[in-house]
């Protein structure tokens, strides 16, 4: 069954881009520096974050429903990002080398199914997860902090 993982648009936060510590501070967000290549995944372009690269650390409404899952956790996106990846019948790496939850949401936008999956068969895991009529679409969240990590829809 083919699949489509999306990142978040980033219009939202380009106004953020460039401000000061002060003005981010006063929308809640937070400058952060990666330290290294693989400890802050970026959740615009989908991909781990490089030594010295600039990164927002913000709160992010992922589950925008009005149900019960309406959610919003902290993320990262890297300052300056202006397109959203989206990729159709693969796994970004970011999302291949880490373990995650995976949650299927039915037409109601409540969970229908959920999963701890290892990244490495995260392609498996929608597949099956996809074979239940009951799921329309997907999150992908990393299972130690719980922070949203992408959305998945069937292709």
């Amino acid at each position: 069954m083919s699949f489509r993982i999306t990142g978040i648009d980033p219009k939202p936060f380009t106004s953020l881009y460039g401000l000061n510590e002060q003005q981010l501070a006063k929308r809640g967000v937070i400058r952060v520096v990666a330290e290294n290549d693989t400890g802050y995944p970026e959740r615009i372009e989908l991909r781990n974050a490089r030594r010295g690269e600039a990164l927002l650390l913000l709160n992010h409404t992922h589950q925008p429903a009005s149900s019960p899952y309406r959610s919003s956790h902290a993320i990262f996106i890297r300052e300056g990002a202006t397109e959203a990846c989206a990729v159709s019948d693969e796994v970004p790496e970011v999302l291949r080398t880490r373990m995650l939850s995976l949650r299927g949401f039915d037409e109601r936008d409540h969970i229908a199914s959920a999963v701890l999956v290892d990244g490495k068969q995260l392609d498996e895991a929608i597949e099956r997860m996809f074979a239940m009529s009951s799921v329309r679409y997907a999150h992908a969240h990393y299972a130690a902090y719980g922070c949203y990590a992408a959305r998945i829809d069937r292709a």
